[in-house]
């Protein structure tokens, strides 16, 4: 049973399942299955983020996250690390929440997780944001790619603000975030990528030109969202990939870029729907064992240092394979 207390910060911070719907938000969306499998992302990431704002501990949390159907499961993880990372900048309290989720039962969802910890950071004054990555030494993936938390933020920000952040499109002030504040905007703008293909119920017909509409500058990192959320939360009609694939133009290797880290993420997940099977095939060339594989080979060795964060070393790693999958040219 959750705390009073616990009640309190639930109906102070959670948002209602209605006002993250396209229709409470806005968005210019034709109400269809598409986007109905669409809209229940983010209302399961409302549930988590309730369960695990006023959950009494992490054994409760995590048995209400485990109910959850597997294909939005990680979802559910990702608003609960929200919740926790909340919690564990609130003065007093445990104060490991977070690190004690991610480090356990919700390492099967480390690339969800790192985004519930962005949704956080939009909550959350600066000044808190230097305590928001807990320690995960021992657990894959730390830190590199932690990066995603921004990511998170991008797509927060986009999709509760999305005047002044799409519209507008204004720029977020550099933050840094494992000390490369020069880079924390292009890995925002990954989550503002994923944020327009929710925006406009992942139709491409509307996803391209928004992202088009963006300067040339930031248009790669939007098409490597794009094809994340393609993949990994699906949501189109019809032929959505080879309409993204046939639009992508010379931001085709950014477009697989992202469709691999989805594919590689559902995989390390264990559960791989049949949108991400498809999506992956078409945008990357390559099947969900393959991409998965790939996203590992380009990281053996480890990263040298170098002029960029290894997690664009990695972004770019891969992008150079699928470029010669896809028979792109340098």
């Amino acid at each position: 049973m959750p705390t009073t207390l616990g009640t309190l910060r639930r109906m102070a911070m959670a948002p209602s399942l209605a006002q993250v719907s396209f229709a409470g938000r806005g968005f210019p969306v034709r109400p269809s299955a598409a986007t109905r499998h669409l809209e229940a992302i983010p209302q399961a990431v409302v549930c988590g983020f309730e369960w695990g704002i006023e959950g009494r501990d992490l054994w409760e949390v995590q048995r209400r996250l485990d109910l959850v159907d597997a294909e939005h499961r990680g979802f559910a993880y990702e608003g609960a690390t929200m919740a926790f990372t909340v919690r564990d900048a609130i003065p007093g309290g445990h104060r490991h929440w977070a690190r004690d989720l991610l480090s356990g039962p919700a390492v099967p969802h480390t690339f969800l997780t790192y985004i519930g910890i962005g949704f956080a950071m939009a909550r959350l004054p600066r000044p808190l944001w230097r305590s928001v990555l807990p320690n995960l030494t021992g657990t894959p993936y730390y830190p590199v790619m932690s990066w995603l938390a921004v990511d998170g933020y991008g797509f927060d920000k986009a999709y509760f603000d999305t005047t002044r952040w799409v519209t507008q499109q204004e720029r977020p002030r550099p933050y840094p975030w494992l000390g490369r504040p020069d880079y924390f905007p292009r890995a925002f703008d990954q989550g503002v990528g994923r944020a327009l293909w929710f925006i406009h119920g992942g139709r491409p017909s509307n996803v391209v030109p928004a992202v088009e509409c963006f300067d040339a500058t930031r248009r790669a990192d939007l098409w490597s969202g794009v094809g994340l959320a393609a993949t990994f939360a699906g949501g189109w009609d019809d032929d959505g990939p080879q309409a993204l694939a046939a639009e992508a133009g010379p931001y085709r290797a950014h477009l697989a870029q992202g469709s691999v880290f989805a594919a590689k993420a559902r995989a390390y997940s264990g559960t791989v729907p049949s949108c991400t099977e498809t999506a992956v095939q078409v945008l990357a060339g390559m099947t969900v064992t393959d991409a998965d594989t790939l996203a590992d080979e380009v990281a053996v060795g480890g990263f040298a240092a170098g002029s960029e964060p290894d997690y664009e070393v990695w972004r770019e790693r891969i992008r150079q394979r699928c470029a010669q999958e896809l028979g792109l040219r340098g």
